[in-house]
């Protein structure tokens, strides 16, 4: 009786290979890729520091706002004037002593 020996089927090798360099191929794209799991988290992280930024700019956008109302026409408040007339041009009154 003859033996032969087969060897293995070139065929189903280069099935194997195609399938699993396609497969590795859109693993990595999937977690690192432009739309990958990595970049998701990126823009994940990033939203919330804008959205932090946009919440403290809003908030001084309000602040701003209540202190040019306060110094309208339709609305002075004296002691708010008082404060920027010191700060801003160094105004005192008559009765107060200045320690420097």
């Amino acid at each position: 009786m003859i033996q032969t020996q087969s060897r293995p089927a070139l065929g189903g090798m280069l099935f194997f290979m195609a399938t699993f360099t396609l497969g590795s191929y859109f693993a990595f794209a999937a977690i690192q890729g432009d739309y990958g799991v990595f970049r998701r988290v990126q823009i994940n992280a990033e939203a919330a520091d804008l959205r932090a930024e946009r919440d403290m700019l809003a908030a001084e956008l309000a602040r701003t706002r209540n202190l040019t109302k306060r110094l309208s026409d339709d609305y002075l408040d004296i002691d708010l004037l008082d404060e920027q007339l010191r700060d801003v041009l160094g105004y005192l009154r008559a009765d107060e002593v200045v320690i420097r």
